[in-house]
């Protein structure tokens, strides 16, 4: 399994591609940062992080794209480019028909460290750790995205599990009332 994992940001959208299964060493692909001019206008701003996550996409070819879910902070325009720049990786994404899977900052540090509170140090310990790495990769938007990554490669089969158990009960309740 091939995965992009974005870290959304509107000045620096950290991107990783992690490949692997559930089990097994992953492998780090690719990793790095779409930048963004903090004096340029939204709109090109925005333009600048799609133009960045299509590059990735192109180069990668990921099978799934997985994305942190924004959550509320108290610095309202904060949330609100984080949102821009996670719903433009979505699009992207969908464009091309690849699915997205959002994982909460606690869901993704709980993956990786085995604490949902861990800080970002701990966090880039262990991607350097568990992709064996030289070093933790740089900014800290770098190593969250390679976190997303690897936070969904493990939980991807229990997601599916669970989500093709819920649609056999939708099917059997389905059938149990038309009988």
């Amino acid at each position: 399994m091939r995965v992009l994992g974005v870290d959304p940001g509107l000045t620096r959208c950290g991107v990783g591609v992690v490949e692997g299964v559930a089990g097994r060493p992953l492998t780090m692909v690719g990793v790095g940062v779409v930048r963004t001019s903090v004096d340029a206008e939204l709109g090109q701003r925005l333009v600048a992080v799609e133009q960045g996550i299509e590059q990735w996409l192109d180069e990668h070819r990921p099978e799934f794209v997985a994305v942190e879910r924004v959550f509320s902070q108290h610095n309202v325009r904060t949330v609100m480019g984080t949102a821009q720049a996670s719903a433009v990786a979505m699009l992207c994404a969908a464009r091309r028909g690849i699915p997205v899977a959002l994982h909460t900052p606690s869901e993704v540090k709980a993956a990786v460290t085995g604490s949902g509170r861990a800080d970002k140090a701990q966090v880039g310990a262990m991607v350097t750790r568990l992709l064996r790495l030289s070093a933790p990769p740089k900014p800290a938007d770098a190593a969250d995205a390679l976190a997303l990554a690897i936070c969904h490669i493990w939980r991807a089969p229990a997601q599916n599990r669970l989500q093709q158990a819920v649609a056999l009960h939708a099917a059997n309740a389905t059938k149990g009332r038309t009988a």
